[in-house]
């Protein structure tokens, strides 16, 4: 079965197609392409409540382009969501009606919880040892998406309306910051010692660029560093350096802010990244709705 999910994030957009396999009675998900398009629409929705003309074309011819990928690919299902950009923007439905009349994609916008459980899909922390309680840290561009998972259950989920693109342009007021702590204290209670997951484009390069092995986790100190030498260099040299997109170079650092400030709030010195994202969990949730409609 291949499936296919789109993801329309406040950073970028993304299409995921993947090869759905059984053995033992059991999917196994291959990935066949990830494209990723720079949209950027968190830029225009977090100052002016709605996405420009500018935009709207972008996404329209996006999602034509991702819509004939699928058709060269075969694909037989899709599944299509949005986040936070959309979530805010005031004219998100006129471009959904539009999206769907001109490719026949339909876009949900997913709320900050199903956001988080979306992630959750992954199931990550449940092939993990039992020895630790697991903290997934989605970071995005308009909202930070975090699961906390202990003892074998799903123990709390929260979405917080704290992004990359939020921080760049000063949009996160110091009581956001203070309303994540709190949660993160009084939530994520434990005899086990906590280990974070984290998801998401910035914490994948981050990963990529400290040459670590797979399966192998990032240490708090090692972000504060990358944080500390990232935040010391201008955008020019950041994308020169580290050979880093321009549409990551600036988000990269508030990124960082974040996972830190989350491992550090949370007590938690060790963070994996298993390079998985919304899209992963989009993918899994449609086959599960798709396996229960007995298709």
């Amino acid at each position: 079965m291949r499936l296919a999910a789109i993801d329309i994030g406040s950073n970028a957009a993304r299409l995921l197609i993947a090869d759905v396999l059984e053995y033992k009675g059991t999917p196994q998900f291959n990935k066949v392409n990830l494209i990723r398009v720079p949209l950027r629409l968190g830029f225009d929705v977090f100052e002016n409540a709605e996405i420009s003309k500018h935009k709207r074309g972008m996404i329209l011819q996006t999602m034509k382009a991702y819509n004939h990928l699928m058709n060269v690919y075969e694909v037989q299902h899709v599944k299509a969501c949005a986040t936070s950009a959309m979530r805010d923007a005031k004219n998100s439905a006129d471009i959904i009606r539009k999206v769907k009349l001109e490719t026949g994609i339909e876009i949900k916008i997913l709320s900050g919880d199903e956001e988080a459980t979306m992630i959750f899909e992954n199931h990550i922390a449940e092939n993990l040892d039992k020895q630790h309680a697991y903290l997934y840290i989605d970071v995005g561009g308009g909202s930070t998406e975090l699961t906390f998972f202990a003892e074998g259950k799903l123990k709390y989920k929260e979405s917080f309306n704290i992004g990359t693109i939020r921080l760049l342009k000063g949009l996160v007021a110091d009581n956001t910051w203070l309303e994540l702590k709190e949660h993160l204290k009084s939530n994520t209670k434990s005899s086990l010692p906590i280990t974070a997951i984290g998801s998401g484009g910035n914490i994948n390069k981050v990963f990529s660029l400290s040459k670590k092995k797979e399966g192998k986790p990032l240490s708090l100190e090692l972000l504060k560093d990358y944080y500390k030498e990232l935040s010391n260099v201008s955008l020019e040299e950041r994308i020169r350096m580290y050979k880093l997109r321009e549409d990551r170079a600036d988000v990269i650092v508030p990124a960082l802010q974040i996972y830190t400030n989350v491992m550090r709030w949370g007590g938690i010195n060790e963070i994996y990244v298993p390079k998985i994202g919304l899209a992963d969990g989009l993918i899994q949730s449609l086959y599960e709705e798709l396996t229960l409609a007995g298709k």
